[in-house]
């Protein structure tokens, strides 16, 4: 049987996951197909935008990949269209044949520690979101009025929030952050950052050029102790046998860094290795005061992989603000199946399955990190993404997908309509991200973000309105 025509997709969600999947979708040369993308904040691009460090506007230029994508005449943008709020499963499957969820993980893991929910304990996801303008997070408390930060986790995150703890006014003033989070750490206080990871250096997360970008700070001197930066014998035997020689350059330079620090700076940034938190201690008012942790020592596993173990070797580190980096984690979609354990859509190869009987359910499909869990990088995504596609092609070429009541085009936007959903389009994105750049040129910035739906819609509106008359 052949696939039907025109083969109607929704897309929820338009991070990288999503724009990898549109563009396979878009790119296979016999399928006649028509694809909406649904993003619940009101524009695109997921974590590109909200996630990326403001200062790392190379990694953001990904974006530009993905622009022409959403103005193809194949494809539509509801954007302020929440999926679970103001679309069902029931509707997906009565408008599309196929629909795929790539929304990412937008929560976090916990530490599972005493004091974990103390005011000052924060998880990094949040504050990346914060001095990222995410909606949902401008208004997140941050005391930076503290003189000393932790930060638990040795992953790209953890480093990027270290960083911008440590970037001075003219750093941050060359970002697209927006101006509230500017002005906060342009006041803060932090004096201190302390940088955690349970393992040693060749376990650490972060790559080797975030590593380096911690050496050329203006106001921060990077400290890491020698004996910490020094492997033990798994670890030596892991780095000689691996293929990645990227691996050796890191411990490398890690242990350049230790032997040779440069020169102190207003504020001092503290990799530490092999050492974990316990506790976090209040103070006298109820806020987080202090870090209790244990130092660790490197075994190896059963599975041949090496777990770090407290030694009882303890030591306590003053601190008012705390962040969590220990990995994202996505939440549950309505109607969709969920593992709880793994964070993930059951899913095989982008196949969402019934997990009771391990059959596909026809006409759902997963990409991203809810499908394999919060691993890799942005570019990770895009074979993510070419294996579900081939998994949505092949079925409908086989005639398994369902066929929608109701696959009209006009079909959606009526219904959001008439439930008074006020949806941004492609047409939309355009004059917002026009406006921002403009903004951002104003100050020599790279844009100026719009953080609120209001403030979007005010913005549009008066830049449709007609000019008046002299």
């Amino acid at each position: 049987m052949s696939s039907p025509s025109p083969l109607r997709v929704a897309i929820i969600g338009s991070g990288p996951a999503a724009m990898y999947t549109l563009e396979h979708l878009l790119a296979e040369p016999e399928l006649d197909v028509t694809v909406d993308v649904f993003e619940r904040l009101f524009t695109p691009y997921g974590l590109v935008r909200a996630g990326v460090a403001p200062d790392h506007q190379k990694i953001k230029g990904v974006t530009r990949a993905f622009e022409p994508l959403l103005h193809d005449p194949r494809v539509r943008l509801f954007a302020s269209v929440e999926y679970g709020r103001d679309l069902a499963l029931d509707d997906l499957r009565r408008l599309y044949h196929a629909a795929c969820f790539a929304t990412g993980a937008q929560s976090d893991r916990r530490m599972g520690i005493p004091g974990e929910d103390l005011p000052g304990s924060l998880p990094a996801t949040a504050f990346v979101a914060w001095y990222n303008g995410h909606p949902d997070y401008c208004t997140l408390a941050v005391d930076l009025a503290q003189e000393a930060a932790v930060i638990v986790g040795m992953g790209n995150v953890a480093i990027d929030v270290a960083r911008i703890l440590c970037l001075t006014p003219g750093e941050l003033r060359r970002t697209d952050m927006p101006a509230y989070a500017i002005e906060a750490l342009e006041a803060s206080r932090i004096r201190e950052v302390h940088v955690l990871g349970r393992r040693g250096p060749a376990q650490a997360a972060f790559t080797t050029p975030e590593l380096k970008e911690l050496t050329t700070l203006e106001g921060a001197a990077l400290r890491i102790r020698p004996d910490e930066a020094a492997l033990d014998p798994l670890s030596a035997a892991e780095v000689e046998r691996s293929a990645d020689r990227t691996l050796a350059r890191k411990v490398q330079l890690i242990q350049e860094i230790a032997a040779s620090p440069g020169p102190p700076r207003p504020r001092t940034l503290h990799l530490r290795f092999c050492i974990t938190p316990l506790e976090l201690l209040p103070g006298p008012g109820g806020t987080v005061a202090a870090v209790r942790c244990t130092r660790t020592r490197l075994v190896a596993t059963p599975s041949g992989g090496i777990a770090a173990e407290p030694t009882g070797e303890e030591e306590v580190i003053p601190a008012g603000l705390v962040f969590r980096s220990v990995g994202y984690r996505a939440l549950p979609l309505p109607g969709l199946p969920f593992d709880d354990r793994l964070g993930v859509v059951p899913n095989r190869a982008g196949r969402v399955i019934d997990p009771a009987t391990g059959a596909p359910l026809p006409g759902l499909y997963v990409a991203g990190w809810l499908k394999r869990g919060p691993t890799g990088v942005i570019g990770t995504n895009k074979p993510d993404a070419a294996e579900t596609v081939r998994c949505l092609v092949e079925d409908a070429a086989a005639g398994r997908l369902p066929a929608p009541p109701e696959p009209g085009a006009e079909t959606v936007p009526a219904l959001l309509a008439a439930r008074g959903v006020r949806w941004l389009t492609c047409a939309d994105w355009q004059r917002i991200d026009r406006l921002e750049r403009e903004a951002g040129a104003r100050e020599g910035r790279p844009r100026v973000k719009f953080t609120s739906l209001d403030a979007i819609l005010a913005a549009l509106e008066q830049a449709e309105a007609p000019a008046s008359a002299p």
